[in-house]
This record gives C-alpha cells, sequence and structure tokens, in this order.
C-alpha cells in the first residue's frame, strides 16, 4: 500500500483525441486536487474562480497553459499559480497525452 493518490488515480486514464478525463486526488472541506488528463488536441476551457486560487502542477506532457492573456507550452514537471479571479486553462497540442493536476483553495 502506498500513500501516494496520483498513480492509482490516472493509470487507468486514456482519453481519446479531443478529450478528457479527471480523478479526484484530494477532497476536504478546503481543498480539491483534481487530475486532468488530456488527449491529444483537448482542453479544458479557460475559466475563472473568483473566490479561489487554482495552481496547476504540468505532471506528463507538454502542454500549453493560459494564464490572464499568456499562454506558453510547459514540459514536465511545472507549476503555474493561477491567482482568484485569474482566467486560465489548458489545451494539449502534442499526439501524447497530457497530465496536470489543480489544486484548488479555498474551496467556494
Amino acid at each position: 500500500m502506498t500513500i501516494d493518490r496520483y498513480a492509482e488515480a490516472v493509470s487507468g486514464l486514456d482519453p481519446a483525441a479531443g478529450a478528457v478525463e479527471t480523478a479526484e486526488l484530494v477532497v476536504t472541506d478546503d481543498v480539491l486536487v483534481k487530475a486532468f488528463v488530456l488527449g491529444p488536441n483537448a482542453a479544458v476551457e479557460p475559466h475563472e474562480h473568483p473566490d479561489a486560487t487554482n495552481v496547476f502542477h504540468v505532471v506528463e506532457g507538454r502542454p500549453t497553459v493560459r494564464r490572464g492573456d499568456a499562454e506558453e507550452p510547459l514540459a514536465a514537471p511545472a507549476v503555474v499559480p493561477n491567482e482568484r479571479g485569474t482566467v486560465h486553462g489548458v489545451r494539449n497540442d502534442t499526439d501524447e497525452r497530457a497530465v496536470i493536476t489543480a489544486s484548488l483553495c479555498p474551496l467556494p
């Protein structure tokens, strides 16, 4: 048995092109950590959380991350803080899967 929640949660996720699959890694009263597995040409559309900070951790692949008006392809490992109210999103322009985790705190 391991205390790691990442490997087991994402090992069976294999989204098709254009699809995103998710897994909740940690859910408590004040934080949510969720994995997003992006198939080729898939995206988590830009959005915002007015009352929470959302931190992306690029774990696998080379997704393009959007924060505000900036976009940048990032290779794993990478960390991108998205302050409250900042528009953010991610897309996978590659032929391989990309995985990010997103930590949302505090929960709205």
